[in-house]
């Protein structure tokens, strides 16, 4: 049975034991503190409650009495890493405190309680949660501080591309935009034309590497009827329809150079010429250009024309990779939850602060679109409401990227490997200790050493 003790309702709190005198101790001794405090006598209906209602402080007797043998305290970390689990018990020993932490616990209290102790403990917790509010009105104010028309970011080189925008936004005709592939682009360009005086009129994306070399001319221009076997009637061309509005060259270091110089002459002449017409159309037209390459390169090695490199160029808007901008990674995972969370219909609330390790120390080789596509698949499959590592799966860095750190480490992945082999035991150490052919003691070591790493 479960059952909601009477006490002030703020922070919640469960208390999980089969003794009775227990949940009136810690109801006593509490009284006067801002706590919700529920009580369970069994491990089922505890952890029940956990997954039904996330309260964020556990008291727990790991020797309550269950129907099937079951590591709770693995069982509750693994549902929401966020609560703080107080393990309570008459049968105290430093190793099994030890234990009991390396497998997520928070403290470990002996019985009976010292009531002292147990409010200064619950005390601290009711002054984090007060933190943690804090913290999260303030991410949210950051959030709404340094978004600047869909993108995000606070680095000093998001800012600075944020202020080049403003400032260019009224005046520009052509604007050159290079930096990593997933860097957010084709956003840059959509940014900029919806502030700049041809927001009114149409934003048209051409992909200059999707376009047969054969057909490139056509695409782009228009095409009279009878131009050509096939023309069954005029077309017009992906500039024509940008008119009054911004065409977006996505990929233009794709560009053949035949088709180059009729770019170049276009943005000289400010005049189309579709294929089969004897007379030239004027454009009133704002041109974008984006590209992953190096179009300096290029140009040296014959490959683009160093014309059309000056002429795009006039205003030029690198986007730095996210390796580069790493101290905006907290705002994007914030921005990317809430997106797919509302998009999915899930109530999540954020990310563990173990994940946002995770995800602080992996390289990102392809930028935002991957951290975006990572927390979208991570919103998608969660059923808790906060994400955690296992609910992201990060691929091993290909060879031949520029990230630097290609592969994980023998340490990482054995580190790992216990870890899977753990969860799939239900973090019964003798089980995995088994299962990994080594001696519980030995098990205990290796945990100890990667406990001191992470804290060295």
């Amino acid at each position: 049975m479960v059952i909601t003790l009477d006490s002030p309702s703020q922070l919640s709190m469960l208390v999980i034991d089969a003794d009775e005198q227990v949940h009136d101790g810690v109801r006593n001794a509490l009284s006067d503190m801002p706590v919700r405090i529920s009580a369970a006598h069994e491990r089922e209906q505890g952890f029940e409650f956990v997954r039904s209602q996330q309260p964020r402080l556990i008291l727990l007797d790991p020797n309550v009495p269950s129907a099937r043998e079951s590591d709770l305290l693995g069982r509750i970390v693994r549902q929401d890493p966020r609560s703080e689990v107080i393990l309570i018990s008459e049968d105290y020993s430093p190793s099994a405190a030890v234990d009991a932490i390396l497998k997520g616990a928070a403290d470990y209290l002996t019985k009976p309680l010292s009531t002292p102790q147990l409010r200064e403990r619950v005390g601290q917790v009711i002054e984090a949660s007060k933190r943690n509010l804090q913290t999260l009105e303030l991410d949210a104010e950051l959030l709404s501080s340094f978004s600047f028309h869909g993108l995000v970011g606070r680095s000093p080189a998001m800012l600075e591309v944020f202020n080049r925008m403003s400032r260019i936004a009224p005046h520009f005709r052509s604007v050159l935009i290079t930096g990593p592939s997933g860097t957010g682009k084709e956003l840059v360009a959509r940014s900029l034309h919806e502030l700049s005086p041809a927001r009114k009129g149409p934003f048209i994306v051409c992909n200059c590497a999707g376009i047969p070399e054969s057909l490139a001319e056509s695409e782009m221009f228009g095409y009279m009827k009878g131009a050509f076997t096939g023309a069954n009637q005029t077309r017009a061309g992906l500039f024509e329809h940008a008119q009054g509005g911004t065409i977006f060259l996505d990929e233009i270091g794709e560009m053949p150079l035949a088709m180059q110089s009729k770019l170049l002459r276009v943005l000289q002449t400010h005049e189309i010429q579709p294929v089969g017409s004897v007379s030239p159309r004027q454009l009133d037209i704002r041109v974008m250009a984006a590209t992953n390459r190096d179009l300096r390169i290029e140009v040296s090695e014959k490959r683009f024309r160093e014309d059309l490199f000056y002429r795009l160029s006039v205003v030029h808007l690198r986007l730095p990779s996210l390796q580069e901008r790493k101290e905006d990674l907290p705002l994007l995972q914030k921005y990317f939850v809430e997106k797919y969370a509302r998009q999915y219909g899930k109530d999540i609330s954020g990310i563990s602060r173990r994940a946002q390790g995770m995800l602080a120390k992996y390289e990102w080789p392809g930028n935002i679109r991957q951290l975006e596509n990572t927390i979208a698949n991570a919103c998608m499959m969660s059923e808790g409401r906060v994400l955690d590592t296992k609910n992201f799966r990060l691929d091993p860095v290909s060879p031949g990227s520029n990230a630097t750190m290609p592969f994980i480490s023998l340490k990482a992945m054995q580190r790992k490997h216990i870890h899977d082999v753990l969860e799939a035991v239900g973090g019964n150490k003798v089980k995995a200790a088994e299962v990994l052919g080594i001696s519980r003691s030995k098990l205990y070591e290796m945990l100890a050493e990667e406990d001191v790493s992470e804290t060295g």
